[in-house]
């Protein structure tokens, strides 16, 4: 057998400061990788992240994810509970490469997470469990991969563990989540025999070394009684490739041993057009298999000259606007999240797409109009940081300094602007209400909510109209759990807290259109405006809308900021039942004013009043948060459980069999969900569970719907 040396070994690596960094000559964009890792909760993506550091030689020592010595899970609250919440960035170097990881959470009420890094990632390794297989937020997180048209590894995880079964999670990803997976390893051994894989490319036996910790790959023979599989496999690879990339078609047709150079070189091009899914097996807490998966980060993931150019628009003009990676170019950078550190202090964490960011540098923000000065750069390594003096076209790094930047915001050069896409998150489902235990605390409450609705756009804050109670509204019962440890740990205020309730909205299902006069006496003035609107039902899910199509003769320009106030306020505070109001069009028609008169107040006020009678002729109706569920269940206790869910409005849609055990997948209000784990346990002695996510928002049915109006 040949030893293959890590990239520990590599003399090309130099050590600065303790960070590494590449040599001047690799800083070529093509040797760039932006990759997030996404997969369901304990499908192992801390840990796989982990020992990819290790083995490129970014860390000298392993941590556990269940000691709480993860070097990613760095915040207190993942530590002792053994999860990942939020999204860590570190930069790693294998095979001349440059590869910077983001490690996202797999818990569904952190999906937030997922979704504002992959907004600026170029690829992902999808993580699943050989036991478990697709499980409910691995569908989730691929299809958030899949709308971002992002190239995609698949890296089955724990095949060392009793149930392991590559080839059904293969089955699973190509029917359950509708990509066509080629194989590229045959696993050696099953179970607690798994010793490593064999590399269908290159058709050879790949093996670890227990004894130091997996740091070195042996290459060698394949056994003789998997030979013949290996050939069928790699044949069934090739003919893969070959249907979708002409270059494997044409060596195939001359020769259908195409040799491992070709053969990558159309699974990389099949791999970035996402015709194909390489699909890599190993067991990440045994130090088998990551070398490999690193190996593929570097031959089929994409570098950010082979993904389409950013897609935004010119704030002046209106019109389409991209910007390609280019360090020479005008600056062009993206802030997917903020994030508070007490020592820094507001961190922008950036994807730089155009151009080059340093230290000094003011760059233009289209949404506020205004400059912002950049005080400092650093680069991440989950909660440590080293100040740099710039980051170039791929970079993803922070920047400290910036007063009024938000998740979202586009940093341009402003002499030629541009504004990217903004990112979509989606709805609180829970909400619970909090105040502060003295009159001393409020301040200290008022800081930490601002902090933390600014950090992460799930967390919304708002006051009750008919209570005056400030609601903090988070993804779930875990979510709100964080934001009130963090509050304490934190912002050091430990505030009182009701029960968790269920976040109901409102929405409009008919047409209708209303106009209000104001017109009162103020502060000793005249204050006059009309305001004249229609509302119309959205799409589920598509959010709300205003448009400003009234005359500049009947709402001049400098009264529509005012309107638009009016009309957020009661888009907020809803009609029917005062619940924020969802999946509704505003469209502002028309309204007059006296010159002489005519003022903020009254616009905003007019603007509110109209909007509120034409919703409450809209035939409004409550919206209740519907979760999908899947349940594992021993097959005895099937009945039991799919009574107990019909009983909670649930639907069953799918069951399917996995040995002796039964998959149920389905879906139910949440608010019939509470106490569903003791219930599950219950029903089952203790041997069935489950996970759920948000699916979408249904109409309350009329019954319950007069209830919850009339308590």
């Amino acid at each position: 057998m040949a030893a293959i040396l890590t990239n520990k070994q590599d003399p090309t690596m130099v050590d600065t400061n303790g960070i590494q960094e590449a040599p001047e000559r690799l800083r070529s964009l093509a040797m760039v990788r932006n990759i997030g890792i996404i997969a369901h909760i304990d499908a192992g993506k801390t840990t796989t992240t982990e020992r990819m550091l290790f083995h490129a030689g970014r860390i000298y020592k392993m941590g556990k994810v269940d000691d709480g010595t993860a070097v990613m899970d760095w915040m207190q609250q993942e530590r002792e509970r053994g999860i990942t919440i939020t999204s860590a960035a570190t930069t790693c170097f294998w095979r001349g490469c440059q590869v910077n990881i983001i490690d996202t959470p797999g818990h569904v009420d952190f999906t937030v997470e997922v979704e504002r890094s992959l907004r600026v990632l170029d690829g992902a390794i999808g993580v699943f469990c050989a036991v478990g297989g697709v499980q409910p937020q691995s569908e989730t997180v691929w299809r958030q991969a899949e709308r971002y048209g992002m190239p995609r590894i698949a890296y089955v995880n724990k095949m060392d563990r009793v149930g392991a079964d590559f080839g059904r999670v293969v089955r699973e990803i190509r029917e359950r989540l509708g990509s066509r997976a080629a194989p590229l390893h045959l696993p050696l051994g099953r179970e607690e025999g798994f010793q490593g894989m064999v590399d269908l490319v290159r058709l050879q036996a790949l093996s670890f070394d227990d004894s130091r910790h997996g740091a070195v790959a042996a290459t060698g023979e394949i056994p003789m009684e998997l030979a013949g599989e290996a050939e069928r496999m790699r044949t069934r690879l090739i003919e893969e490739v070959a249907e979708q990339d002409e270059g494997v078609l044409e060596a195939y047709l001359r020769n259908p041993d195409v040799p491992a150079e070709i053969l990558m070189a159309g699974l990389r091009r099949a791999t970035l057009s996402g015709a194909l899914v390489p699909v890599l097996c190993g067991s990440s807490l045994r130090n088998k298999g990551v070398q490999p998966l690193l190996d593929a980060v570097a031959d089929y993931l994409p570098s950010p000259l082979e993904i389409k150019p950013a897609e935004g628009t010119d704030p002046k003009s209106g019109k389409p606007a991209t910007r390609a990676p280019d360090d020479f170019g005008p600056t062009a950078a993206f802030v997917f999240k903020i994030a508070s550190d007490p020592y820094v202090g507001r961190l922008a964490f950036t994807r730089v797409y155009s151009g080059r960011v340093r230290k000094g540098q003011n760059l233009f923000n289209p949404r506020t109009r205004k400059r912002e000065r950049i005080s400092r750069l650093l680069r991440l390594h989950a909660d440590s940081r080293t100040e740099i003096e710039a980051l170039c076209s791929g970079d993803i790094g922070a920047l400290v300094g910036l007063k009024q930047v938000s998740t979202g915001d586009t940093l341009c050069s402003e002499n030629v602007q541009v504004a990217f896409q903004r990112i979509r998150f989606p709805e609180p489902v829970m909400f619970i209400a909090i105040e502060p235990k003295s009159r001393a605390d409020k301040g200290k409450l008022d800081q930490a909510l601002q902090a933390l609705e600014a950090e992460d756009p799930t967390c919304l804050v708002r006051t009750s109209p008919e209570t005056g109670q400030t609601i903090l509204s988070g993804m779930g019962e875990l979510h709100l759990e964080i934001l009130l440890d963090r509050m304490a740990l934190e912002f050091h205020v430990a505030p009182n807290t009701g029960k968790p309730m269920v976040a109901y909205y409102e929405t409009a299902t008919a047409k209708a259109a209303a106009e209000h006069a104001f017109d009162r006496e103020i502060a000793g003035g005249r204050q006059m405006a009309r305001v004249a609107l229609e509302i119309e039902p959205t799409a589920r899910g598509k959010g709300n809308r205003i448009e400003m199509n009234a005359p500049a003769d009947e709402i001049p320009r400098e009264f529509r900021d005012a309107v638009e106030d009016g009309l957020k306020d009661g888009l907020i505070t809803g009609v029917l039942a005062r619940y924020p109001i969802k999946d509704t069009l505003v469209r502002v028609t028309g309204g007059r004013f006296d010159p002489a008169n005519a003022g903020d107040i009254a616009f905003r006020t007019a603007a509110l009043m109209a909007f509120r009678e034409a919703f409450a002729a809209a035939k409004p109706e409550l919206l209740e948060p519907i979760m999908s569920l899947e349940i594992v269940t021993p097959r005895d206790y099937m009945g039991e459980i799919l009574g107990d869910l019909s009983s909670r409005r649930g639907k069953t849609k799918e069951i399917a069999a996995r040995g002796d055990m039964r998959i149920v997948h389905a879906s139910a209000p949440l608010a019939e969900l509470f106490g569903y784990s003791t219930a599950v346990r219950s029903l089952s002695r203790g041997r069935a569970g489950y996970v759920m996510e948000p699916r979408e928002f249904e109409i309350v049915p009329r019954q319950i719907q007069e209830t919850l109006l009339n308590r």
